[in-house]
């Protein structure tokens, strides 16, 4: 095999490493996107139909100003494929008025002077009639949420890499990487590259190229369903049917969307089996389940908890201790940008989070603050 050389080499062709390659050539280097799957495969973390954008991060309010330039680069986006990616029709943030969902979504809009409404049940069913809320729960709206089509956004930016002159290989694993004086050498199932960066995107299967570096990631099952509810009018439609979450219990949320094409959907935020590996997760969603989501949705969404399931899936979270991020050079390989912006919450981050990482390998320093996301955070 001879050796191929290149300015950066991309690890995995997800959200992240997607569009890392895009701003990388857009900014002229020379760049290699390697990825296991095939576009648009079921097997990591950026497929299905929809993923939320939301501004108001109840999270954090240091994650706002990384969704505020977010929001700029998706519009870039669309606008250099002559796409609509962004969806937005607002958002309700929904929970007890003392509740982590709304307090900290109201911490957020606070802190960066955002608008917002809260809305009591009756304002909720007025407008968005699917509703139906008890007296002890209110809705915080969030106007400029909404929601993203993960498979769309990942093929703008690979397109975008393309058109700039990156070279983009599918079905090749990365199965190891050194470092070198001069940067770092790649072996793949295929051949062998050598470039002077590498950034690693390779969401649940992180740990297994880190060699002696034991990051904590572990990775988690998340079972989605698309549901037919019982009382459709049209009540659905994305005009009159916001992203919502519901936090149903103290701490735990669950989510959905608008009528897309697959359906209404809904999930229950960070509720699944933790697996030792990518490679050994179970891929089939139980009849059983179905209940848990049906009896979350049941308080606020009573016609779509009793609906048919249309479909079914399975996709992987990657997840930090802290829930935080990690975007940070291999402490002992400073030519190797480590990525894990993901923990269930990170695809609505990708447009900034490709931006970011290209500007730390061109010029080694970013404009966010990203200390929140180093390895060795305390």
């Amino acid at each position: 095999m001879t050796e191929k050389h290149y300015d950066v080499i991309v690890a995995g062709l997800g959200a992240m490493g997607s569009a890392t390659a895009a701003h990388l050539a857009l900014r002229g280097k020379r760049t290699l996107g390697l990825e296991r799957w095939t576009p648009g495969h079921r097997n990591g973390s950026s497929h299905g139909d929809s993923r939320i954008i939301r501004e108001m991060y109840f999270e954090h309010p240091m994650y706002v100003p990384l969704m505020q330039r977010a929001y700029e680069l998706w519009a870039v986006l669309g606008e250099r494929v002559d796409q609509s990616l962004l969806h937005v029709h607002g958002g309700l943030m929904i929970g007890p008025e003392d509740g982590v969902l709304v307090t900290g979504t109201l911490r957020s809009a606070h802190e960066h002077g955002l608008s917002y409404e809260l809305l009591k049940p009756a304002a909720v069913a007025r407008r968005y009639p699917a509703f139906r809320l008890s007296d002890d729960l209110v809705a915080l709206r969030d106007p400029r949420a909404g929601w993203l089509d993960p498979e769309a956004c990942n093929a703008a930016h690979m397109k975008v890499a393309r058109d700039n002159g990156a070279e983009l290989r599918f079905d090749e694993p990365v199965i190891a990487w050194e470092a070198t004086s001069s940067g770092v050498t790649v072996r793949s199932s295929q051949d062998t590259y050598v470039a002077e960066s590498l950034v690693l995107c390779v969401g649940a299967r992180t740990r297994q190229l880190l060699g002696d570096l034991d990051l904590s990631l572990e990775v988690e099952r998340q079972a989605v369903l698309w549901l037919e509810p019982d009382d459709d009018d049209g009540r659905y439609d994305e005009e009159r049917f916001p992203i919502y979450a519901y936090e149903y219990v103290p701490g735990e949320i669950c989510y959905g969307f608008p009528r897309l094409a697959r359906g209404v959907k809904a999930s229950i935020m960070h509720s699944g089996q933790i697996a030792s590996a990518a490679d050994e997760v179970d891929r089939t969603v139980h009849n059983e389940e179905i209940t848990p989501v049906r009896s979350a949705l049941a308080p606020i969404l009573p016609g779509l908890a009793r609906g048919k399931v249309r479909e079914r899936d399975v996709c992987l979270f990657t997840n930090t201790p802290d829930h935080d991020f990690v975007i940070d050079f291999h402490p002992a390989h400073s030519q190797v940008l480590i990525s894990s912006a993901c923990s269930g919450h990170g695809f609505k981050f990708s447009s900034v989070i490709g931006e970011i990482q290209a500007d730390l390998v061109t010029e080694g320093r970013s404009r966010f603050d990203l200390s929140p996301f180093a390895i060795g955070r305390g």
